[in-house]
């Protein structure tokens, strides 16, 4: 099975803006099975023990948050984290169109935009997850919610169509924020089609990342998927997965075992490489910080530091001047 198309391919993700800011994806939902996989209502409820340590997840009255659903929190998240990295202050509230997410996550742009969000919202503000503490002689229990709110404006004239989005994240995944809990994903996450293959890539980024290889057995592996299919079925869709070979950055291999073995497809980006700025940005980009009131060089060293981190981390600006010269355009003005 191939990628789903990249729907928007001038799209430079580099250059951040609300629909393109960098895709980031907190660590805690990376490494805990928190999201159905299930493509119809999954009213189950869950439990998970590592140790001593409980998390219990309750559905909502319209199923447990899915794998698509964190689309939404895989979005906002990138916006504050986005922020952050240009040292602006943060809330806990995005705002946002359809339009603009759709984009951002690879979806088809127009619908029925306000009931897909609804619902979205409805999973992820009203599934409950429970968690025990232990600290100082004492067992906490904390039960919280992914978004505190969720909502959508429309028009109040005759085509009622979507205004903006608005989500607040709740108070777990703003410590992910404000602790930098979070790592950078691809754009093409977006592109797989099956929600089997976006867990098993946000399982190999989390516990593979760069390094060489990393091995877990089959049956351990099924239970971080939260797939409750039987074993028989999972090692089927591994397979078919494996065949398919299209998981961005990271192949799969099981042997006669069931040991499954994760591999990077490629050595990382050597962070050392220099970025190159032709003469024709610097000249575009000198003329907006002129117009806008802003020293040339801070601007040029800001970004540069940027786009370095973001190399270190294996995303280099696909087109340095153009992504410069976008970010020059976007600041405020000075004067």
């Amino acid at each position: 099975m191939s990628l789903l198309p990249d729907r928007h391919p001038n799209l430079d993700f580099f250059v951040l803006d609300i629909a393109d800011a960098v895709p980031k994806d907190d660590m805690a939902s990376m490494e805990h099975p928190l999201f159905s996989l299930a493509t119809k209502p999954d009213m189950r409820h869950l439990e998970y023990r590592n140790g001593d340590n409980v998390l219990k997840i309750r559905p909502s009255g319209l199923g447990l948050p899915t794998i698509f659903d964190k689309d939404i929190l895989i979005f906002t998240i990138s916006q504050l984290m986005a922020r952050k990295n240009r040292g602006e202050p943060i809330g806990d509230t995005v705002r946002f169109s359809a339009r603009e997410l759709s984009v951002a996550t690879n979806r088809p742009i127009g619908g029925n935009h306000y009931k897909r969000l609804e619902d979205a919202f409805a999973r992820l503000q009203g599934a409950q997850f429970v968690t025990n503490i232990k600290s100082g002689g004492k067992i906490e229990t904390r039960i919280f919610s992914l978004i505190d709110e969720g909502g959508f404006v429309r028009t109040d004239d005759e085509r009622f169509r979507l205004d903006y989005c608005e989500v607040k994240l709740s108070r777990w995944l703003m410590r992910a924020i404000e602790t930098d809990q979070v790592v950078t994903i691809t754009h093409d996450y977006f592109r797989l089609r099956r929600p089997l293959e976006r867990r098993l890539y946000e399982i190999a980024r989390k516990h593979c990342g760069n390094s060489p290889k990393w091995q877990i057995g089959l049956a351990n592996l099924q239970n971080k998927t939260g797939s409750n299919a039987p074993a028989k079925r999972f090692r089927h869709n591994l397979r078919e997965i494996m065949r398919a070979d299209v998981t961005p950055f990271y192949k799969f291999n099981i042997d006669e075992n069931d040991m499954v073995t994760v591999r990077p497809r490629s050595t990382p980006v050597d962070p050392s490489s220099p970025i190159i700025i032709p003469e024709w940005a610097e000249e575009q980009a000198r003329a907006h910080a002129r117009t806008l009131g802003w020293d040339y060089y801070t601007l040029r060293s800001n970004w540069m530091a940027y786009a370095h981190e973001e190399t270190a981390k294996g995303n280099p600006p696909k087109n340095p001047g153009a992504a410069f010269v976008a970010y020059c355009k976007k600041q405020e003005k000075l004067r």
